[in-house]
Parts: structure tokens; sequence; C-alpha cells
């Protein structure tokens, strides 16, 4: 399948500048040096303390909507990414992000999500770390293109280029409809990336493998350029709002932290 025209994009327009707050010393930093632990996050609240709030920029030309503090907010349990037509900063709509304040490295990334319908609309759980942060910008990505619900798009990038296959995954039921399980097992020669706990695609070539620790990103975003990849965008007409019932890092190594968690699967099958 040919790639979509955003894999293309430069590191920049993709990702964006990110607040001073949110960036870490210049040193490099490997994918085996990375300081953060194993956690599981279920959002009794916004802990400030491990997320970093986006607020008051955007990513670039291409992205319809300004990053607002007020577009991510935990509510009964889960944290919620809204996207809603309002003027701030430039832009006719704002949209949610957050990030987390540390980096991981190699290990099992997951989150429990219920993505967003509609043509332009880009719902988001990816692992980066980029110029901003004095590195290579590293990349591993789900992304539900809100014009196709039914499937998540992965795909990774390796020192600002796009060297994944960018498959488009079946999502049962659609991502939209409910919550769906979006796992990926980052290890130093290999990516392979989950969907309800079945394998959908694996990269096993060394040098297409992500090398240096990232932030995990959870997000909401538009665009009224992007067509051949999101489709021609369609406000919603309203306040729409993409939900995240748990994320989880677990290290290499650790026991898994929760009995759905795809690192006790894998445990399970491998004895």
């Amino acid at each position: 399948m040919a790639k979509p025209q955003a894999t293309t994009l430069p590191a920049w327009l993709l990702t964006g500048v990110l607040a001073l707050a949110a960036t870490t010393p210049a040193q490099a930093q490997s994918a085996d040096q990375a300081k953060g632990e194993s956690f599981v996050e279920t959002f009794d609240k916004l802990d400030t303390g491990r997320w970093y709030i986006s607020d008051g920029w955007s990513n670039g030309d291409h992205q319809n909507c300004t990053w607002s503090s007020k577009q991510a907010k935990v509510e009964e349990g889960r944290l919620k990414l809204g996207f809603a037509k309002q003027d701030y900063k430039q832009r006719s709509h704002v949209c949610g992000e957050v990030q987390t304040r540390q980096r991981f490295g190699y290990g099992v990334y997951e989150v429990r999500m219920k993505a967003v319908a509609g043509s332009g609309l880009n719902t988001g759980f990816f692992t980066y770390i980029g110029p901003v942060d004095k590195q290579p910008h590293d990349e591993i990505d789900f992304e539900v293109l809100g014009k196709d619900p039914a499937r998540v798009q992965v795909n990774q990038y390796v020192d600002g280029e796009s060297v994944g296959s960018a498959k488009l995954a079946e999502v049962s039921g659609g991502a939209d409809k409910d919550f769906h399980d979006y796992a990926f097992v980052w290890e130093k020669d290999r990516i392979a990336w989950y969907v309800d706990g079945a394998l959908v695609e694996e990269e096993t070539d060394p040098a297409r493998v992500p090398s240096h620790a990232s932030k995990i990103f959870l997000s909401l975003w538009g665009s009224d350029t992007l067509k051949s990849w999101m489709g021609a965008f369609e406000d919603p007409g309203g306040p729409v709002a993409a939900e995240v019932d748990r994320v989880a890092y677990t290290a290499p190594g650790e026991p898994c932290q929760f009995p759905e968690s795809i690192a006790c699967k894998l445990k399970q099958d491998a004895q």
C-alpha cells in the first residue's frame, strides 16, 4: 500500500515546537539508557508531575487547531482530549494533547482509548523525540484517521525518515464506537504492534527501529491541508473528544502490571 502523504513531512511539521518546559538536556540518550520507570495510568486525576499539557501553539501550518490546556481534562476516570471551534492563537479551532515529562526506552507501550470519527481529524498514541529535545527524530505511531475509523495506522520514524509501512490495521467494530487496546513492543532490533491483543504489524530490520529514548504522547488534532492523508476537513458541528481509559509502560524484564496487558499474554505464550 502506498504511504500517505504525511509520512514524507519533515519532523518539525509533524511534531511542532513544544514549550520550553517540556524540553530536556542536550546530551544523547539511547533507548536502553532511559530513566522512565514502569507505570499504569488510569486517570483518577491528570497528574501534571507525569503529564505535560500542551497549550498555546500548533505544530505548523498544516494544523488547523491550537493546543489548549482546556481541551485536556479528566472526567469519570478517563482522559478526554477535545476538539472544538474556537478562535485561539491564529487558529479557528482548539485541540488537546498531553505528553510525558520523562523519556522511556525499550519495553511495552499500551493504551486503551476511543478515537474520534470525522474527516480531517487524527487521534494519536505515539512515542516521539526530536530536535526540540536536541535529539534525532525517532517515533513509533498509532494514529486513527477520522475519515476511516474502522482502521488504525501504524508507522515509525528513524532520524526524521519514515521507514515504516504506514499500514492500516482493522479495528473490529470501529475505533470510534468503543474502547480498544493498542500496544507496541519496542526492542533493540524489533517493533511489534498489536490491536486488541492481535499482532497486526512487525518490524525486524534493526536499521528501521528507533534507538532514542522518547516521550509518550496522546493527542487529537485536525488539518485543512493534509487532504490526501486525513481527508478533507469537515467541521464536527460541535465539540468532540477522544477518550483514554488507561496508558501503561512496562520496562523490559518486569512483570506485567494488569491482567489485560499484552505483556501478560506474551509472557504466557512464551511459557
